[in-house]
């Protein structure tokens, strides 16, 4: 349980894309003596540093930014212990309002007055005094998964790598092969591991664009060169930097019915 004091300010940080909006938020906050704004990001990467960084204990986070969006941030940061609360800025957008006014998280639509804004303000401050981040995780887990059901297929994965937070957009990829409770995903020369079954990002992939071929295997269709006859009736796929990997008989029929032929 938090305990904040006029000799411990919250901690805000302001997200958003577009100057005039990241104004408008400081000067209403600056007039606060129980706030202390911390920083400004303009864009999704420097939120997802900052927030990850652990000096904020209030963030306000544009949804609409170019990119990166807000939801992409939350994502990114979803498993964080810094994400306390969140105050979503949104210019009109049906979907976002009702998906925050149902999983009860707080939200400023644009233009807003010093009215909605201290109303705000003042859940801020119940939030932080009397919960911790645990209820507000939760919470957005269930925004990021209805979120989800709406776009149907990721475009693009979040990736840490040794300390690095970025993003690989699902078109980079070439193939994707199971390793344990992870999945390596092969772009070009490089390789970077996910955490995520593979039967599951099989689920999140558009399968216009990725079929699996093998249990442990994902393709990305845009790559193969074509499939190649093996021994006793099995085929392998060859890709277009010459990778070879097994067809299992299992995935064969589906393969070729998005590749419009028959082996």
């Amino acid at each position: 349980m938090l305990s904040l004091t006029n000799k411990n300010p919250i901690r805000a940080l302001i997200v958003d894309d577009e100057p005039l909006a990241r104004n408008i938020v400081r000067r209403m906050l600056e007039s606060r003596k129980d706030f202390e704004i911390v920083g400004e990001c303009e864009n999704g990467y420097e939120a997802i540093n900052a927030i990850n960084a652990g000096a904020t204990d209030l963030v306000f986070l544009d949804v609409q930014m170019p990119e990166i969006d807000g939801f992409a941030v939350l994502e990114s940061c979803k498993e964080s212990k810094h994400l306390l609360h969140i105050i979503f800025v949104t210019a009109y957008d049906k979907y976002a309002v009702h998906a925050f006014e149902v999983h009860a998280l707080d939200y400023l639509l644009k233009p807003f007055d010093h009215d909605r804004f201290d109303e705000a303000l003042e859940r801020a401050r119940e939030h932080l005094r009397f919960e911790n981040g645990g209820a507000l995780n939760e919470k957005i887990l269930a925004l990021l998964s209805e979120n989800k059901t709406q776009t149907n297929y990721i475009e693009r994965l979040i990736i840490k790598n040794e300390g690095r937070v970025f993003f690989l957009k699902t078109d980079e990829i070439e193939w994707i092969s199971a390793e344990g409770n992870y999945v390596a995903l092969h772009a070009g020369k490089k390789t970077h591991l996910f955490r995520e079954a593979i039967s599951t990002i099989a689920t999140q992939l558009d399968p216009r664009k990725f079929q699996r071929i093998h249990r442990s295997v994902i393709v990305n269709l845009d790559s193969i060169h074509e499939p190649q006859p093996w021994f006793r009736g099995d085929y392998k796929v060859i890709l277009k930097d010459r990778t070879e990997l097994k067809l299992s008989h299992r995935y064969r029929e589906n393969l070729m019915k998005y590749l419009g032929g028959s082996l």
